[in-house]
């Protein structure tokens, strides 16, 4: 036959075999360049030692003809395992046994197999070039037993599963890792598989039932069978029906089927000689073992044979047939106890592969037992054995883990948290037994079984004596470890003083432990054990005597007991020792002493009384109401008396009160901590509450009369809103939760108070700071008189809240729940909606109010600021628009916040700044009016460099450029007139009417600084007003100049007229000057005439008014008008002089002529009289001259 080529394999070592098969399987030529030589000398070193067989033996009858090819076919084909079996053949009973030896790829079990070699591959292909040791796993597999469960049980248990334990274990497996691989899954399943073969093997084997049938029936039956209708005895011959052989053979049969069924029904076993799984096993098999019988009784081969009896009058074998089985009694019995056995947890607890697996099965078995003992009949007598070998089972386990842990090779916090742990499940133990023993009184009693005493005798007692033991041990060997160690201060004294080393000298004791099971409790692991801790013990003594020589140094340099308890609380871990403890017992009295001041101090302490300590305050702080901050007060002392009692029972160890002095210090201790009892205190707040009514009921507001003036804001016998919630009431809710919190029992009707309380307490809050709120605003509103207007509208949002919740009550927040913090509005109902959406709207509403009002005062504050400085700020157009207009953007900001009657508001401010105003401008027009009427002299304010500019002169300069205002007077820039000459015509430039014009419009200027400003407007933020198009009656202030007082505005035009009268009555003079042009001499002349008098008069008048013009000055000064006179003096004097020299001159030859006329007059009547004689006179007595 051609055979078939398969490509070059590459094994796993990098050697390639060509493998090849023909159609049948045969191997090709390419295919035998495996050496079967070397495999059948490797077979022929390996097989006798293993099998107990001869090579000689094992080349007989193992090499045959299908040796070549089932090797080849093993070493080149992948997944093939190879079968050594040694079988033993049927001998004569007096002859020696005899054994073949076959090579097979099937396995098939027998009993007469006496063993089984497994070859099992490590790689796909066999190599020649490498040992054939490295490439093969060997297996033995015992045989000759009845199951094969015990060998597979040992090999599971202690090779596979250590194997694995170790490789993980040298992997560094711990908890942190094993999740990430699935090991702990690995291990559990190796757990079940160790656990599944070891109660296949604990099983008890129920007995197989076979009932033996007749060969008539059978063919009776079979003959039904086949003609599809039910067999009955009218399928059996007639002539057998009353056949006595065969009716006798029959009933034989019917007797054998009682006993063998018996058999089975009356079997039991002894729980107490097994494991709980067999007991569990029993059962559960016994039960099926019944339902087999019951299903054969059924048959009809079996009702037949019953027929036939009947038939024969037989009834003494069939009526009572059923009964002397006892099938039926016994399967109601087993099934009512399978209700116990039936899903049993206890596989939990053997395949736990931890502590926390352990507890946790702990739990799940006894709450399973005490959930089904209540329904099941099973036996207590039977239940109590039965958590006996839980209890072993429990233990075994328990040592499988512990033992896993090598627990004296472990780190004390692992040794401590192991061993922690393990106390923790022996208390579940405990804590499980208490209650499964509680059920199973209680079981007894409902049954009326007959009194046994339920008693478990835990078989894990020792074990836990043990590691309770070996936990304390090692806690005293850790505690010297760790102050021998370098760090504590103790290791290296024994080598100052050239003793041992310390340190080293525990090591070597613990070593002496770690070399034996320290968890082996049987008799010769104890004596093991104590003949270990004898030697460590030795070891340990001569350490504890160089540590108390140290110690009893230390103690005796102590200067006072505090640096004793320093020392003692840095070596307290010594004196759990009991000969280092013997040591330190001197030191007593001296320790009595000084707990005896420190509890003097906390009887000092305590006579002060809380109220008068500072832990009052610092509760006050901390919301802790009286009751429990004095409670919490008391026990801390006696947290601090304990403290004390505990400090001496740690140095001076457990018994320390049996002395006389400890006696005396512990009565002392017990009257103090009587006194330090709370329950007095408790009782007497209980009476108290009990005493008062304290419910939440009533109204949420209420009117109150106030008795006495409240910081001055509310008079006495004014009404004020409060709200109806007594103080007292939160104080209980406090005072409840933390008694509680201090595990106080409070009375079921006080907690309810305080729950009414607490579900109300919130919203009482926010109402009570709400109304504080609302008083505090309203005061606010109070003390600034000019805001209420304003905040009107907020304030009547305010009263309308508090006229809705003056019906609202504290019922429903008594009743209701706190579902509207965990709900939508929308889920609440309406009365819902209408109490706890109130106090929110209230709160909002008087926010709102608040909110506003502080804003409000702010910028009112801010308004009035700039309403002062208007009486106060310079008197300029720039200083008065500023302030104005920061005046109106405050008013605007007003309008923007949407505060309501701002326009009356507005027009009141208006009023207010009118005032201020026209008393500004009433000033500005008296200081005016002084500078106007001031005289020039002593006055030099006036710049007259400046008044020589006759350019600016004529332009009439500006007010903010000649007029200003210096230490409170207006100065006012004097106008300066010329008088000139042009064409032999004086006239005086400006023109007069100019000043008046001038002063006039100065006048103007100062009055316009006020009256031309901008008046506040409350409306400039209303479309409404701006899109009528109507302007306002009054922009500016202008109206203020109606408003003075009479005279008030007169007084400066009177003034300006007088002053224009002045300056004309003087420049008048000058025009009069214009005549000395305009008049001809001889007009003059002959006006005079001859009359002396009045050439003489003209002459003194023209030497007068020689006295305008001829003199040093150039100008004359009125105040605020000055006339230049300085261009037509000149001519004016030349003019003058002419016409005096004109009229004197005249005047002379007048006089002259006069003269002459006289002096010929005189000369005629001196001649006249000369020429009379004195006699003529004589008698003529009426003559006269």
């Amino acid at each position: 036959m051609t055979s078939i080529a398969t490509p070059l394999a590459e094994n796993g070592n990098g050697y390639s075999h060509q493998i090849g098969a023909d159609l049948n399987g045969a191997s090709s030529p390419q295919g035998s360049s495996f050496d079967l030589g070397l495999f059948r000398n490797y077979l022929l070193t390996l097989l006798p030692p293993l099998l107990a067989a001869s090579q000689q033996e094992i080349e007989d009858s193992l090499f045959d003809t299908d040796f070549d090819e089932r090797v080849l076919r093993f070493a080149a084909e992948g997944g093939t395992v190879l079968y050594v079996q040694k079988v033993k053949t049927d001998v004569d009973d007096d002859g020696p046994p005899t054994f073949i030896y076959t090579l097979t790829t099937h396995l098939v079990y027998s009993s007469s197999h006496v063993a089984t070699v497994a070859l099992i591959k490590r790689t796909p292909v066999l190599d020649c070039v490498l040992p054939l040791a490295a490439q093969l796993h060997i297996l033995n597999l015992f045989g000759g037993e009845e199951t094969p469960y015990e060998g597979l049980h040992a090999l599971v248990s202690q090779a596979v599963k250590p194997w694995f334990d170790a490789f993980v274990g040298a992997r560094g497996g711990g908890k942190d890792g094993d999740p990430k691989m699935g090991i702990p899954m690995t291990k559990r399943k190796f757990a079940e598989l160790e656990l599944s073969l070891l109660h296949l093997q604990q099983n008890v084997e129920i007995p197989d039932t076979d009932l033996v049938i007749h060969p008539h029936i059978k063919r009776a039956v079979d003959l039904a069978r086949s003609q599809g209708v039910r067999p009955s005895i009218a399928h059996i011959p007639p002539n057998l029906l009353n056949d006595s052989s065969f009716l006798n053979a029959l009933q034989s049969h019917v007797n054998i089927w009682i006993k063998s069924i018996q058999a089975v029904t009356k079997l039991s076993r002894d729980v107490s000689s097994g494991t709980a799984s067999q007991e569990i096993n029993f059962w559960l098999s016994l039960e099926r073992a019944l339902e087999g019988i019951d299903a054969q009784l059924r048959s009809d081969a079996v009702i037949m044979v019953l027929d036939c009896l009947r038939n024969a009058k037989r009834f003494h074998a069939t009526v009572s047939f059923i009964a002397d089985t006892g099938v039926k009694e016994a399967q109601d019995l087993v099934h009512k106890y399978n209700q116990l056995m039936k899903d049993f947890p206890l596989n939990e607890l053997l395949s736990a592969t931890d502590l926390d697996k352990i507890q946790e099965s702990l739990h799940l078995i006894f709450g399973h037992i005490n959930k089904k003992l209540k329904l099941s009949p099973y036996p207590i007598r039977r239940a109590l054995p039965l958590v006996e070998a839980i209890s072993k089972d429990f233990n075994d386990q328990l040592l499988r883990v512990l033992t896993s842990h090598r627990l004296t090779y472990t780190p004390y916090e692992t040794f401590d948290r192991l061993l922690g742990q393990t106390q923790n499940i022996f208390r579940t133990w405990d804590d499980l037994i208490k209650e499964f023993t509680n059920v199973a009184r209680e079981v007894t009693r409902r049954r009326s079984e007959k009194f046994i005493p339920i008693k478990v005798q835990p078989a894990h007692a020792k074990l836990m004596e043990r590691t309770s033991y070996l936990r304390d041990w090692r806690k005293q060997h850790e505690q010297l470890a760790l102050m021998t160690g370098p760090t504590r201060g103790l290791g290296g004294v024994g080598k100052e003083v050239g003793g041992m080393d310390m340190e080293e000298e525990v090591k070597e004791a613990y070593e002496i432990i770690k070399s034996i099971d320290v968890l082996d409790v049987s008799v010769e692991g104890t004596e093991i054990w104590v003949t270990a801790e004898n030697a460590y013990n030795e070891r340990v003594a001569r350490v504890e005597n160089q540590i108390i020589s140290r110690l009893r140094d230390r103690l005796g340099t102590a200067r006072n007991a505090n640096e004793m308890f320093r020392v003692f609380s840095k070596f307290n871990g010594l004196f759990v020792r009991p000969k280092i403890r013997g040591a330190i017992q001197e030191y007593q009295t001296q320790l009595i002493d000084s707990v005896k001041e420190d509890i003097k101090r906390l009887h000092d302490k305590f006579k002060t009384q809380y109220r008068h300590s500072e832990a009052y305050h610092m509760s006050q702080m901390r919301d802790l109401p009286p009751i429990a901050g004095a409670i919490i007060w008391a026990r801390q002392i006696e947290r601090q008396l304990s403290t004390y009692m505990k400090r001496v029972e740690d140095v001076l160890g457990k018994g320390w009160e049996l002395y006389a002095e400890g006696q005396k210090l512990q009565a002392e201790s017990a009257s103090f901590r009587k006194k330090l009892d709370t329950k007095p205190v408790f009782d007497a707040w209980l009476h108290d509450i009990n005493r008062r009514d304290m419910g939440v009921n009533g109204r949420l507001f209420e009117i109150m009369r106030v008795r006495g003036g409240v910081g001055g804001s509310n008079p006495a016998g004014t009404f004020v809103l409060a709200v109806n919630f007594d103080p007292q009431t939160i104080t209980l809710f406090k005072e409840t939760r933390n008694l509680l919190w201090l595990n106080f029992q409070v009375p079921h009707a006080v907690s309810n108070m305080a729950k009414e309380a607490k579900r109300v307490y919130p919203h009482a809050v926010s109402l009570m700071e709400t109304v504080r709120t609302y008083d505090q605003t309203l005061d606010l509103i109070d003390r600034n008189k000019g805001i209420e207007m304003l905040v009107a509208e907020y304030r009547i949002n305010a009263q309308k809240m508090i006229t809705r919740g003056m019906s609202l009550k504290w019922d429903f927040f008594v009743n209701a729940y706190d579902a509207h913090r965990y709900l939508a509005s929308g889920g609440l109902d309406g009365r819902e909606n209408k109490h706890i959406a109130y106090v929110r709207e209230f709160a909002g509403t008087i926010s709102v109010l608040q909110d506003k009002t502080n804003a409000l005062i702010d910028s009112y504050k801010e308004i009035m600021r700039f309403v002062d400085e208007l009486s106060s700020c310079p008197f300029s157009a720039d200083a008065f628009s500023e302030l104005i207009s920061k005046i109106q953007a405050a008013v605007d900001r007003l309008n923007l916040e949407g505060y309501t009657n701002l326009e009356q508001w507005v027009s009141e401010l208006d009023q207010r700044i009118e005032v201020i105003l026209l008393a500004r401008l009433t000033n500005i027009i008296q200081l005016w009016c002084t500078d106007f009427d001031r005289i020039e002299e002593g006055d030099g304010r006036r710049d007259v460099v400046i008044l020589r500019d006759t350019h600016n002169k004529r332009r009439g300069d500006k007010r903010n450029k000649e007029d200003r205002i210096i230490d409170g007077q207006v100065a006012l820039a004097p106008i300066v007139h010329e008088i000139r000459i042009q064409n032999q015509v004086i006239f005086l430039d400006p023109p007069i009417e100019y000043a008046r014009e001038t002063w006039i419009r100065q006048l103007h200027e100062w009055l316009g600084v006020v009256c031309r400003l901008r008046r506040i407007q409350s409306s400039r933020y209303e479309i409404g007003l701006q899109m009528r198009g109507n302007a306002i009656d009054e922009p500016t202030y202008s109206s203020l100049l109606t408003r003075f007082n009479p005279g008030t505005l007169e007084r400066p035009f009177a003034l300006i007229e007088s002053k224009v009268q002045q300056v004309k009555d003087y420049v008048a003079k000058w025009l009069q000057f214009q005549s000395l042009w305009d008049l001809e001499a001889e007009y003059v002349f002959n006006r005079l005439g001859d009359s002396l008098a009045n050439w003489q008069q003209l002459l003194t008048e023209i030497k007068k008014t020689r006295s305008t013009f001829d003199n040093s000055d150039t100008q004359r000064s009125f105040g605020v008008c000055i006339i230049d006179y300085e261009q037509v003096q000149a001519r004016v004097n030349a003019k003058y002089d002419s016409w005096q020299r004109d009229i004197l001159s005249r005047f002379g030859v007048k006089l002259g002529n006069a003269m002459k006329d006289m002096h010929a007059q005189i000369l005629k009547a001196r001649h006249d009289l000369e020429t009379h004689s004195i006699e003529g006179l004589v008698g003529a007595g009426s003559r006269r001259f």
